[in-house]
């Protein structure tokens, strides 16, 4: 399982991104099990933590997992990859929010895939932290269902999967308190998304 937490800038280039990962396993074997995995490319770690379980010495020396597992359901290790390796995020966003004087802005936002090596994107979430001058938003979305809180001000669009042939799209405006001056910023977009199969950080296993 690998998470990625990423920074991306309105030219969607990424400003900073770091992967926590976490290799999970569930053991039915019986007896005493003696077990190496290797990877293709180990040096990929920075900072690893292991289960009680793992030979630390044969790590240490031949980057290879030594260990004799515990039965059923534990996490053999964590790891973690830092902001210098380069992270390629699977997602990009298209968006233009304008506000146009007086009461009323426009949005206008598209998601789309990109890296994906052929696997589907899910449980796609965006949210965006509006002005606290936006009285409420009047959106039509082509995918999903979007929600607007008038007390936090948070707009969530719900966007679950994206299909590759036809990009989920929301857009519509955004009405104002009146008299009210929007913040002349952008504000920042959420992306929360799940891949399953994909690592992202290129970690292979090698063998097990």
């Amino acid at each position: 399982i690998e998470e990625v937490d990423a920074i991306i800038d309105k030219q969607g280039g990424t400003v900073s991104a770091e992967i926590h990962g976490y290799i999970d396993c569930a053991v039915k074997l019986t007896g005493m099990p003696d077990l190496t995995m290797s990877f293709v490319n180990p040096r990929l770690f920075d900072d690893v933590s292991f289960h009680p379980c793992v030979r630390y010495k044969r790590w240490e020396s031949d980057r290879i997992l030594s260990f004799v597992p515990p039965d059923g359901n534990f996490r053999l290790c964590s790891y973690h990859i830092g902001s210098g390796s380069v992270v390629a995020i699977p997602v990009y966003i298209r968006q233009n929010i304008s506000w146009q004087g007086g009461t009323v802005g426009k949005l206008d936002m598209t998601v789309g895939p990109k890296q994906t090596m052929g696997r589907t994107i899910e449980q796609v979430k965006v949210e965006i932290p509006m002005p606290k001058s936006v009285l409420n938003c009047t959106l039509i979305a082509s995918q999903g269902k979007y929600s607007f809180d008038p007390v936090s001000k948070i707009l969530v669009w719900d966007v679950g999967k994206i299909d590759q042939t036809k990009l989920p799209n929301i857009r519509g405006t955004v009405n104002l308190a009146s008299g009210s001056s929007p913040a002349a910023t952008n504000p920042t977009i959420n992306v929360k998304f799940a891949i399953s199969q994909l690592a992202v950080s290129g970690l292979k296993v090698n063998r097990l």
